[in-house]
């Protein structure tokens, strides 16, 4: 096969959901609970399709044990972007040794791009709108080269721009599925308690969203859990997400 014949056949390939096919799973599943829901889905019509992607924050525990109760096998996809704390890199391993997890995928920053564009590694200290496009966002799309849908952990409770989060989403033609979009902090807990799942290590010191470590600090009593992400900054963020506000439609 040449070159072009090649191309042809990555194109199509491609995944390409649209905002209308989102619409339509979320009327599709609408009041199925979340491990369900997984279950329907990774073992149903997006079975081998699918990865799931975690930061090992405060909150990925329930996520990862649902998906590693389904198929241990789904790829799990991590970006360590070599800024982030130990202890986020410990809780990883022990975690995913817990669950069985068989198919933990790190991926970095491209080195080439780092030397070119944060040789200093400070980039985090005056742009970090670009310092998170080469240490998440480009990793994270090279990760998710071979997939056609994801799943992300975000929930709507943890600020104020993802109150009107949808289980459905579309990103660069992708499918993202946000199963605990609607779940509260208390059913969390309550998850945790459960499943007898580990606490990441820095929750307990006040951390109750983690990210990389210089833009990363504790939130005071009544603050949004992610107060303490990009403190200072005009971000809410990474760059992976967008923010969707109350009464606005979603961003695909």
């Amino acid at each position: 096969m040449g070159e072009a014949a090649r191309q042809l056949d990555l194109i199509d390939v491609a995944p390409a959901f649209t905002a209308a096919d989102a619409t339509a799973f979320e009327a599709r599943y609408a009041g199925v609970e979340a491990p369900a829901l997984l279950r329907l889905l990774l073992t149903g019509e997006l079975a081998g399709r699918t990865a799931a992607v975690s930061s090992y924050g405060a909150e990925s525990a329930v996520l990862l044990h649902m998906v590693a109760t389904i198929d241990r096998d789904v790829p799990v996809i991590f970006t360590n972007t070599q800024k982030m704390f130990g202890e986020t890199l410990a809780y990883r391993d022990e975690l995913s040794e817990r669950l069985g997890l068989t198919d933990l995928r790190v991926f970095r920053p491209d080195p080439r791009l780092l030397a070119a564009k944060d040789a200093t590694g400070l980039r985090w200290s005056y742009d970090p709108d670009g310092c998170c496009d080469l240490r998440k966002v480009e990793p994270l799309r090279r990760a998710l080269a071979p997939f056609d849908a994801w799943i992300s952990g975000r929930k709507g409770f943890q600020s104020g721009t993802r109150l009107a989060l949808p289980r459905f989403e579309v990103d660069e033609g992708r499918l993202k599925i946000n199963p605990l979009a609607d779940w509260t902090k208390s059913r969390l807990d309550a998850y945790f308690t459960a499943h007898e799942l580990p606490r990441h290590p820095l929750e307990a010191a006040g951390y109750p969203s983690i990210g990389c470590a210089p833009c990363t600090s504790r939130v005071q009593p009544g603050e949004d859990p992610r107060a303490g992400r990009w403190r200072g900054w005009d971000k809410v963020e990474c760059g992976i997400h967008q923010p969707t506000e109350p009464g606005e439609d979603p961003i695909f």
